[in-house]
């Protein structure tokens, strides 16, 4: 996988969040770039995040135009493609 990916990466998540840890640490481990947004601290990103996943769970990972709601490994290396 290239670490310069194109795709653009969001990960709205909260500072207890286990499977948003676990996703920055996928993300950091492949060197891929991403933009993490604290949910719990930024309610106008809260909104969004509720939004577009239509849900108030975490993580919710936008990987280009598609909208990942939770973390999945496999998924997750789909979206990049």
């Amino acid at each position: 996988m290239q670490k310069n990916n194109m795709k653009k990466i969001t990960i709205y998540s909260t500072p207890t969040c286990h499977y948003c840890q676990v996703a920055k640490d996928y993300f950091n481990s492949k060197g891929l770039k991403y933009e993490s947004i604290d949910v719990q601290k930024d309610l106008v990103a809260r909104k969004k995040m509720i939004e577009i996943s239509e849900q108030m769970g975490v993580p919710v990972i936008v990987i280009g135009k598609k909208i990942l709601k939770g973390f999945n490994e496999g998924d997750v290396e789909a979206a990049l493609k």
